[in-house]
């Protein structure tokens, strides 16, 4: 008697784990087609978005401007593409800004929003273009980077997210930080000048 009850409760132990077991699968496999579903929202169309909320000025954080990676490939060079959405680097003293003493003012080579002034620009002798602040505080975000065995704050476009670089704490006053970025992320519109 003993052991047919063993032997029940065995196999009712081996179907509660096997339920459990089953019912862990079935969850993974719905979060991934969750995950998989809200990563490809926007890509099957191909569109851009725009996402505005209160003022039209593009130069504004209220306004967001995101498009599909195939669109970004289109209208973004290789090298531009590279940087700016797989967050890669450009090599030091190659990139065409990192010497330039040109006036005006370093916009988003994606789109366009106003970031750095040249009057914020100084000669770091690393190879990149720097920075000591950006034009307006809210043109930038920032987020955590733990790539390559460090801890780095990242710098991208506050409007479409584009990777420019990184923030140290290691610049000039000011501020004392050095903002080293990518000059394919940039473009120089140069300063109107009165005649």
């Amino acid at each position: 008697m003993k052991d047919k009850m063993r032997k029940k409760q065995g196999k009712l132990r081996w179907m509660n784990q096997d339920l459990s077991l089953i019912f862990i699968l079935i969850l993974i496999f719905f979060l991934f087609l969750l995950s998989s579903f809200l990563n490809s929202r926007g890509e099957k169309t191909g569109e851009s978005i725009i996402v505005k909320k209160g003022n039209n000025d593009m130069n504004t954080t209220s306004t967001k401007y995101m498009r599909a990676k195939q669109e970004w490939r289109q209208v973004l060079t290789p090298e531009q593409y590279r940087i700016t959405r797989e967050k890669g680097t450009e090599r030091p003293f190659t990139g065409e800004y990192w010497n330039t003493h040109d006036t005006g003012v370093y916009v988003c080579s994606s789109c366009g929003k106003q970031l750095f002034s040249s009057e914020a620009k100084f000669d770091s002798g690393t190879g990149w273009p720097s920075f000591f602040r950006p034009i307006k505080e809210d043109s930038v975000h920032y987020e955590v980077d733990n790539t390559l065995f460090m801890k780095r704050i990242e710098v991208l476009c506050s409007r479409c997210d584009a990777h420019l670089g990184h923030v140290f704490n290691d610049g000039p006053p000011p501020t004392g930080k050095r903002y080293c970025l990518n000059s394919v992320a940039l473009k120089l519109v140069p300063e109107e000048k009165n005649e």
